[in-house]
């Protein structure tokens, strides 16, 4: 079974970009906006500041999104992305404020504007 209870075949990824950018100027804070931009335009979410992470049903479907990310790291940034598996990503777990929380929001798969 996949992420809470949503139905996913063994395809399904989670994309996880994590990434340190300079913003000592006025230019390098543009850039960073824009690239935490492009990574919402591109249907990631945060997960944490400088961590953000999208749901796929499979890799394939992400290789146009990973070139684009890829083609616009700002100067100086660096960027890592990681995709580990559904199943993979259901059986961590996180902490805020000390206390374990199990369960996350389901990711959004489709945006209407």
């Amino acid at each position: 079974m996949g992420y809470r209870g949503m139905s996913a075949s063994e395809d399904a990824v989670w994309s996880v970009v994590m990434f340190d950018l300079p913003v000592k100027t006025k230019l390098q804070r543009t850039e960073a906006t824009q690239f935490r931009n492009l990574l919402l335009d591109q249907g990631y979410q945060m997960a944490q500041y400088s961590v953000y992470v999208r749901f796929s049903p499979s890799y394939q479907s992400l290789r146009p999104t990973l070139k684009t990310i890829r083609a616009l790291v700002p100067p100086g940034g660096e960027v890592r992305m990681l995709h580990v598996t559904d199943r993979q990503w259901s059986n961590a777990w996180r902490c805020v404020n000390a206390s374990q929380c199990l369960v996350e929001d389901a990711p959004q798969l489709l945006t209407i504007f």
